[in-house]
């Protein structure tokens, strides 16, 4: 997590003139920005090509374009700025723009310094420039001097990037650390310390105190025991089960790129040894993730776009390689590399990744909306987290195992078929769909918008009705444009409010059941119910209140890749049905009952994969004279863009019957199967 900027900065008040830097990106030169895997190995790995040295290669490539704005050891890893609310916004932020820049593309450096200490990129050794750029953070004369934390200071992001350079030391001492001398050392040791016997923030930056603290008593000095044995407990608090941490308030990626990845590689390189006891719970904890988590990618490996610092994008992988550390028999070592492998390789060979070099702030090229104030741009490096899997070595079975697609390609998931995995702990719903590979997700969201510290975690990126990995989650236009979500609009409040305020009701008979107040349009409130099927989305909703609405839902959206979206218009049941294709997806939105009518609406800017888009939305107008409750049932699906829509596909609901409370409402399939909705 990072910290509001207005406490994570000591402002200098000055702003940032980024003149120069803007003109150094515009000249400067950018490489081929898609990685290319050479001698795909398809024996060992028949789905990717990519083995442990593709991986090796890969972070080689991704380094080296870090590097590309190093010419002499004294240049810092500092990159162009994306125009947007990412930071620095002015001269005080730099040096921790800088210090982000220079630990967090140390996860890429470090495996391949184990392997070749000699390494050298531009004609500068990589171990010399990291120990040196190590040292010039504790010269007062250097423009990257962090500061000692003072006891005034609050937790800080200084403290984050030490936390990740912890972790660096923890994997190659002999190239960071033993070669210092003691002077340097203790100096190194006083600033970082300073940090790290703190102040934290109660969501998983504790993990960065942890690492600091660890690792300098793991180098005989003496640190705040008591407040170590704290942190480590804390973090341990955050368990919610099912294997997900949560990050308060939310779960998100958080879960696994810290929590679950921190456990391990805490527990590897230090915990085990001096606390055992610590370590098997992390162990413990870490075992019913396999479960389900790799459940939440598509059968290629494909991410969902879900949650906060989504920039960081393949770093979710990360868990996957540290199963490796247990050595585990029963682990599909295989379908995980498989997965991290697939991951990685949606964003390295995406030509809208990089820019200047450098990853974008977005999720494939930029995209301020999925953007957070605490991010710069060598913050995307986060990322490279993925890569201390190369800390294993060959004869590891996560690399050496055969790579393969797990139950995609066993019955488990079968064509023709829609398969949940509900969480307890963290209400979660993860679903596959066997017909089109892709990966679904419904999660926790309820933070209102209004004076909010944290805003995103009311927006697109955490309030959709659900994630998936082929449809990456688009932004809400100002005029009711919306994608996977109900957006709702009242005289009294005067603005498109989108839904944000869920309460999870209850999981039962493969129905997931939400609640949905307003925080503007006060006078209305939805109770949802979500039913997957194979090729979509079955959604059962009520809408209750006392003031007129226009109330819009959106399908998910279609970006367009090529050719503009086609829009085709069919009748079913006597209802006009939108189908639109972008050449690579179809999708369809079947208005059943309550809606006055269906519409495609085309979009700029708001979708992260292309500047135009287009989505089907559904509209109504809501006039509590005609009744306090309104039943709205959609269905909304999908397929490939070469495939045909048969006239079953587009008829599944045959009939809705709802009782005179409009509290439980059948709905009848052409399949002669019955979904019931209870709201209760």
């Amino acid at each position: 997590m990072r910290f509001n900027l207005c406490v994570k900065f000591v402002l200098s008040g000055l702003l940032f003139a980024c003149v120069g830097l803007s003109t150094f990106a515009q000249t400067h030169k950018t490489r081929s920005n898609v990685f290319k895997v050479e001698n795909p190995d398809f024996k060992k790995s028949p789905y990717s090509g990519m083995t442990r040295e593709h991986w090796k290669e890969a972070a080689l490539y991704l380094l080296k374009g870090a590097f590309s704005y190093v010419k002499t050891l004294d240049d810092p890893m500092y990159f162009p700025k994306q125009e947007g609310k990412s930071y620095p916004r002015n001269e005080g932020q730099i040096p921790t723009a800088k210090l982000e820049g220079l630990c967090r593309t140390l996860f890429m450096a470090a495996p391949l310094l184990k392997e070749n200490p000699q390494l050298e990129i531009n004609g500068i050794r990589v171990a010399d420039y990291y120990r040196h750029q190590i040292l010039k953070l504790l010269d007062p004369a250097s423009p990257t001097y962090i500061k000692p934390r003072s006891s005034e200071m609050g937790p800080h992001q200084n403290l984050v990037e030490f936390g990740g350079l912890s972790v660096s030391l923890f994997a190659i001492p002999e190239i960071l650390w033993n070669p210092l001398t003691q002077q340097q050392k203790d100096a190194l040791e006083a600033t970082m310390v300073s940090y790290g016997d703190g102040p934290t923030i109660a969501q998983n930056w504790k993990f960065f105190n942890i690492f600091i603290l660890s690792f300098f008593k793991s180098q005989g000095y003496k640190v705040n025991e008591p407040l170590l044995n704290e942190y480590v407990q804390k973090a341990l608090d955050h368990y919610d089960g099912d294997g997900w941490y949560n990050d308060r308030p939310a779960y998100d990626y958080y879960s696994m790129w810290a929590f679950q990845m921190y456990g391990m590689f805490w527990s590897e390189y230090y915990g085990k040894k001096n606390y055992p006891e610590y370590a098997a719970k992390f162990a413990e904890n870490f075992k019913p993730m396999k479960s389900n988590y790799p459940y939440m990618f598509g059968r290629n490996g494909d991410m969902i776009m879900w949650g906060r610092s989504i920039t960081y994008r393949f770093g979710a992988t990360a868990p996957f390689s540290f199963m490796g550390f247990e050595d585990d028999p029963s682990t599909n070592y295989g379908w995980m590399r498989r997965i991290a492998s697939g991951a990685l390789l949606q964003f390295l060979q995406n030509s809208d990744f990089l820019q200047d070099n450098v990853p974008t702030l977005g999720f494939y090229g930029p995209f301020d909306a999925a953007v957070q104030s605490y991010s710069c741009r060598g913050s995307v490096y986060w990322c490279a987290k993925a890569f201390l899997g190369l800390l294993l070595p060959e004869s590891n079975p996560y690399w050496s195992a055969k790579e393969n697609e797990g139950p995609w390609a066993t019955g488990e998931l079968a064509k023709g078929t829609v398969v949940n995995k509900f969480l307890k702990g963290p209400h979660i719903l993860i679903t596959d769909y066997p017909n089109s590979g892709a990966a679904e997700l419904r999660a926790w969201c309820n933070v209102k918008m209004d004076k909010a510290s944290e805003p995103f975690r009311a927006e697109e990126s955490y309030n959709r009705l659900a994630y998936n990995s082929a449809f990456p989650w688009q932004a809400d236009g100002k005029n009711g444009e919306v994608a996977m979500n109900y957006v709702v609009k009242t005289a009294s409040a005067n603005r498109w409010e989108p839904f944000h305020l869920y309460k999870f009701n209850r999981y039962e008979n493969g129905i997931y059941y939400r609640d949905v107040e307003m925080e503007f349009n006060k006078n209305l409130a939805f109770r949802l119910a979500d039913i997957t099927l194979p090729d979509g989305i079955l959604r059962v909703d009520v809408v209750s209140g006392t003031e007129k609405a226009d109330v819009r839902l959106g399908h998910y959206s279609l970006p367009q890749v090529g050719a503009p979206v086609k829009d085709e218009l069919r009748k079913v049941q006597g209802k006009e049905v939108h189908i639109i294709n972008n050449g690579k997806y179809q999708l369809a939105m079947v208005p059943l009952k309550g809606w006055q009518g269906t519409e495609v609406v085309r979009t700029k800017g708001l979708n992260p994969v292309a500047n135009e888009s287009a989505v089907i939305d559904s509209f109504d107008h809501f006039d509590p004279a005609n009744g306090t409750k309104k039943v709205y049932v959609t269905l909304m699906l999908w397929k490939n863009a070469n495939e045909k829509w048969t006239s079953q596909q587009l008829n599944q609901v045959t009939r809705v019957d709802v009782d005179q409370n409009s509290k439980t409402i059948k709905v009848y399939l052409s399949n002669g199967r019955v979904k019931t909705v209870v709201f209760n």
